[in-house]
């Protein structure tokens, strides 16, 4: 019991600071959450709520960034709440050993937009700047990719805030400053009403994941100050390096074990 402890609040210590420096924290506390025992979807929905107060603090601290697009943030919550409530659902609704065969596809997924996620964000500035007016078929299209990403967040966490980045970048936005407020807008919100459905369902491990969530709160604030003195391309590389191995071992445990 106290190792279960000690080791889910660690999980949660390390992944508050990889996510206040380089983000890509659930590939350490899902896992983890699996490790102990906890089913693959109440993990998922664990993983969510324990991530969930790490955007509310950050959404809060850069509410001045987002508020200078005060007249997108009905549109851009509205989309989220629907999108987080169809993902959430459709978790709801997938058999536990479907979705114990997916995680290494997501996480793979996951895996690949850290990795390759800058390089999509620099492409998807160059083509939002050569089309900046655009077409009302375009804006439609752009609420049809928000609406997917929120859906996509809903069902599984990981890679949310990356993905809503490239979304951003498609979008047009090229402050970062609002472009991460507006990310943590989004994942906020998507996790709020996915937590919502989680808690309806009773598929939250509380215990387990009110741990993971004082270990994110306490490695997001050591993270101020680790900020200062970690290289973030070490970290990064770190994050990487773990997301692969952590990929590997659902493949082999799922398909090979």
């Amino acid at each position: 019991m106290l190792f279960e402890l000690v080791f889910l609040f660690l999980a949660g210590f390390f992944g508050g600071v990889l996510n206040s420096i380089a983000g890509g924290g659930s590939f350490i506390t899902f896992p983890a959450l699996i490790f102990v025992g906890i089913p693959p979807i109440t993990a998922n929905a664990t993983n969510t709520f324990a991530s969930c107060a790490g955007y509310m603090s950050g959404t809060y601290a850069l509410r001045k960034e987002i508020a200078l697009h005060k007249g997108e943030l009905l549109r851009i919550t509205v989309i989220s709440l629907i999108g987080g409530i169809l993902g959430a659902w459709l978790l709801l609704q997938t058999p536990e050993t479907v979705f114990k065969e997916a995680i290494p596809w997501l996480m793979l997924f996951a895996t690949l937009l850290f990795i390759f996620g800058g390089k999509i964000n620099t492409g998807l500035k160059k083509l939002a700047s050569r089309h900046r007016h655009a077409s009302s078929i375009g804006a439609f299209l752009l609420l049809i990719i928000l609406l997917g990403v929120a859906t996509y967040g809903g069902f599984f966490n990981a890679g949310l805030g990356i993905i809503t980045l490239s979304y951003l970048a498609l979008a047009g936005y090229s402050n970062i400053n609002a472009m991460n407020g507006l990310k943590l807008l989004v994942s906020s919100t998507v996790s709020l009403i996915a937590i919502t459905l989680f808690i309806y369902n009773d598929v939250i491990a509380w215990h387990e994941g009110t741990i993971v969530l004082f270990g994110t709160l306490a490695g997001g604030y050591g993270a101020a100050q680790l900020s200062r003195r970690l290289p973030q391309k070490q970290v990064r590389n770190f994050v990487i390096a773990a997301s692969i191995v952590t990929t590997l071992y659902f493949f082999i445990d799922t398909y090979i074990n």
